[in-house]
């Protein structure tokens, strides 16, 4: 049940209450996340006062903010975060049932409820861009973001396919790097390749130029590929440029977030040093 707390918030003081339910869903089970989005409900659970913050800078109020009971009480951070939010939107949750809910040890103590970003395709693309083809792993797509944002890279296109960019494995990868791009996500890619005012680049294993004899251009569209298969052979064929990264022969190939990450910085070392 729902209450009022001495504070004068709505206070979750019950494992069956529908939003915490809800609310834990959202944390642990996958297919429902899915199914939500299928039926347009995206919606994500932020964890911690930092992204709380980026969430209220770049986008806007949440739907709810709900704060650990006995956290709230002694910690001045929270207490000023929730002086700062409406209160309607602001709830005390039971300190079990907070714990329950992290996904950390001894969690910072606030979780927001939000729906994530959904910005139109633009007509043309003449930006730098990262385009992600089925990358499938969370933890990737959320390292691989932080690493094209890191590199001044300001928007991002996935797949169908991808890992939800906004899932809580993906969210602590990224660092906060979601709130600083424009993410669109389930993209058809091969379609999105005649808006493109920019070349398209591709890191493959055959038929590749060098990264570090090519000629880069100043901004493209660059694609990276699905973690044991790697780029469509249809975005394949669609590319201007392909590249290979010189290595040993030690393994057979790198982790796409390693990938990226060698070519984004080769690209922003040359920008910088021209």
């Amino acid at each position: 049940m729902s209450a009022p707390d001495a504070g004068g918030l709505r206070a979750i003081q019950s494992k069956d209450n529908p939003l915490y339910k809800r609310l834990l869903r959202l944390r642990q089970d996958m297919a429902f996340i899915a199914r939500e989005r299928r039926k347009g409900n995206a919606a994500v659970v932020l964890e911690g006062v930092h992204l709380a913050q980026m969430w209220l800078a770049h986008v806007g109020q949440p739907e709810a903010v709900l704060f650990n009971q006995a956290q709230l009480r002694q910690n001045h951070e929270l207490q000023d975060l929730c002086a700062t939010l409406p209160q309607e939107i602001c709830i005390v949750l039971d300190t079990d049932l907070a714990e329950a809910l992290s996904m950390v040890g001894h969690g910072p103590g606030v979780f927001c409820l939000v729906a994530p970003p959904a910005p139109e395709l633009p007509e043309r693309l003449a930006e730098n861009a990262l385009w992600l083809d089925r990358v499938q792993d969370p933890g990737n797509v959320g390292t691989l973001l932080r690493t094209a944002a890191a590199a001044g890279i300001r928007q991002a296109f996935l797949s169908r396919g991808c890992a939800f960019a906004w899932s809580p494995k993906a969210l602590r990868a990224g660092q906060g790097a979601q709130f600083g791009m424009r993410i669109h996500e389930d993209c058809e890619l091969s379609a999105l390749r005649s808006r493109l005012d920019i070349p398209m680049v591709v890191t493959a294993l055959e038929g590749a130029q060098s990264l570090y004899q090519a000629e880069l251009p100043r901004a493209c569209a660059w694609v990276f590929g699905n973690e044991g298969q790697g780029v469509s052979e249809q975005l394949l064929s669609q590319a201007d440029l392909r590249l290979r990264i010189p290595q040993s022969d030690a393994v057979e190939s790198l982790n796409v977030a390693a990938s990226a990450a060698i070519c984004l910085f080769e690209q922003r070392r040359r920008q910088l040093s021209a």
